[in-house]
């Protein structure tokens, strides 16, 4: 099958009329085309490319059954789709490694854009060159994700006359199909480091989330959590929350309750999240970083340690893409983003890579002026 892809041009030669292909000839595509699409997705799995891809399996399947099927001009059509996706694959092919990305950049940052700012200018900056030389030291088969929607690269944006701007990377692995990482640096006014880690759907497991914020150095919040996809613990390939609970248990900082003006902490968080509002910054550097590793290291651990179970992908698939939609409806950032990039990146940033699955409102109905508060989460 991989030769019949790579060999395009002879398709394009072949004489019409002595094509003949009959309908059972066309179902052998149907299966092949199915483990094909399985395995090869873009980076940003969203609605509209999995309904334009269903439906047209559907109609190379249901049209071998039709009796005025055209097989020359359906065979056309199906070689022109496998052509196309072939090419997608090659557009979607990462031309540099995750360290690559980085360093486009100039990650990790030493100093603030914000010159004005003297001590410790990057607050969360450790939580970031942890975290990604962690995945590189534990994940398999770790590869950069491009940071586009295929028309607006999300990798980089700056204000330098509000003195702020934001990077983003993006990975998969065996065992995760996408972990997204933020760093936000507007000096001493706002920190944010944010990162989200989705389990390849073979594994029916919760999202790892992470929300770290500092506003003007005097106002912290944290969320760390195995964000469940479904409401009982027991719905998930294993359970988690007795790994968490000596872990929270450790930090009396972290034992927070959220606030439902964004959230309903029933939906899509734990028991054990590590929630936290304080105004003593040291919690960040004895507590919170302490804790936040160990909860990484915990959730690749559960991964690893579950089976794979590749029936249950779509269905995966399915709470995830609730997740997404749940937590770009609620996040509180995407008035900041609007403020500091415009509304329409903010609009795009936050439904095209933040949370890629989730449905893209109109462009107005975004805010402009940034509400504090917990980040991201998801939906019921």
């Amino acid at each position: 099958f991989c030769s019949f892809l790579e060999k395009d041009k002879i398709l394009d030669t072949l004489p019409i009329p002595t094509v003949t292909m009959m309908p059972q000839h066309l179902l052998l595509l149907v299966p092949m085309a199915a483990a094909y699409t399985l395995n090869v997705q873009p980076s940003f799995v969203g609605r509209s490319a999995s309904t334009r891809l269903t439906s047209t399996l559907v109609d190379v399947g249901t049209s071998a059954f039709d009796p005025a099927f055209d097989s020359v001009s359906r065979y056309q059509d199906a070689s022109n789709f496998f052509k196309n996706l072939h090419l997608e694959e090659q557009l979607e092919e990462p031309t540099m490694t995750l360290r690559e990305a980085e360093a486009q950049h100039g990650m990790p940052w030493k100093t603030s854009i914000d010159k004005n700012v003297a001590d410790d200018e990057l607050l969360y900056m450790k939580f970031w060159e942890w975290q990604h030389s962690f995945m590189e030291e534990n994940l398999t088969d770790l590869k950069y994700e491009a940071c586009t929607n295929g028309e607006t690269d999300f990798s980089f944006n700056v204000n330098e006359k509000k003195k702020a701007r934001i990077v983003n990377i993006c990975a998969s692995s065996k065992e995760y199909r996408k972990i997204r990482m933020t760093y936000y640096d507007a000096g001493d006014n706002t920190q944010v480091f944010n990162a989200v880690w989705y389990p390849d759907p073979e594994y029916n497991l919760p999202v790892l989330g992470i929300d770290i914020l500092a506003f003007n150095r005097k106002k912290y919040l944290a969320i760390v959590d195995f964000q469940p996809l479904h409401e009982d613990e027991s719905d998930h390939d294993a359970t988690y929350e007795h790994l968490l609970e000596p872990l929270k248990e450790k930090y009396d900082s972290l034992k927070g309750r959220m606030s439902s003006k964004f959230y309903d902490e029933t939906q899509f968080f734990s028991q054990q999240m590590l929630f936290a509002r304080f105004d003593d910054e040291n919690v960040v550097h004895d507590d919170l970083f302490p804790a936040f590793k160990s909860y990484v290291k915990t959730h690749v651990d559960l991964v690893k340690s579950t089976e794979r179970n590749p029936s249950q992908k779509e269905f995966v698939m399915e709470r995830q893409e609730a997740y997404d939609e749940y937590s770009a409806e609620r996040d509180p950032a995407t008035g900041l983003f609007a403020a500091m990039f415009g509304a329409e990146w903010a609009n795009d940033f936050v439904h095209d890579f933040l949370f890629s699955m989730s449905e893209k409102p109109d462009v107005s109905a975004i805010p402009t002026a940034f509400v504090g508060g917990p980040p991201s989460g998801r939906k019921p």
